[in-house]
């Protein structure tokens, strides 16, 4: 059997996230490293990984540079992402179901701070020639991860500066062909 493998190509790659709290929300984009998608021979999706540029993490709604620049730090802080400690990030496709004829629903391990959880979610993948694009939207539980900053689940009376727990994260993917293997 023959599986096609296509690597991503980080700098046409991205992933955007959105953060909720009680008085609003915050967004940005995170960069993504590396990693590749493979196909089966009748082309369907069947596994993939990639890694996450943790310390890449940008705030696109606040616009003062020196509150950016603040907002950036403590993201990449302990109270969030430690991306001095953990500067990647990490997905791994555990099982694929093609569910319509570009959609898939796929399983698979998110890794942030050393922290491992499956997750899974939909998501639309698209074959031109020598290019896949695969999207898809995935929401997490950041304390699943150690971020419990101004969670509800660990402090009380927060009122209006409660940070919600769930984080979307829209992955956006482009992968280009790079070479066939035969399994035996």
């Amino acid at each position: 059997m023959e599986t096609k493998q296509f690597n991503i190509v980080g700098a046409q790659s991205q992933i955007e996230w959105i953060g909720r709290k009680v008085t609003g929300s915050h967004n940005g984009t995170i960069s993504l490293k590396e990693g590749a998608l493979f196909l089966n021979e009748s082309g369907q999706l069947i596994g993939g990984t990639f890694s996450i540029d943790t310390t890449s993490i940008r705030i696109l709604d606040i616009a003062d540079p020196a509150t950016n620049a603040q907002f950036a730090g403590h993201l990449a802080s302990e109270d969030f992402f430690s991306s001095e400690k953990f500067p990647t990030a990490t997905f791994e496709i555990t099982s694929t179901d093609r569910t319509a004829d570009t959609t898939y629903h796929i399983q698979g391990n998110l890794t942030i701070k050393g922290i491992t959880h499956p997750i899974d979610f939909d998501a639309d993948v698209t074959t031109n020639g020598d290019t896949i694009d695969a999207s898809g939207k995935i929401v997490i539980d950041r304390t699943k991860y150690g971020m419990k900053f101004r969670s509800g689940n660990f402090f009380k009376d927060l009122g209006d500066t409660l940070i919600y727990n769930q984080i979307d994260l829209t992955v956006d993917l482009v992968a280009t062909f790079a070479h066939e293997t035969l399994l035996a």
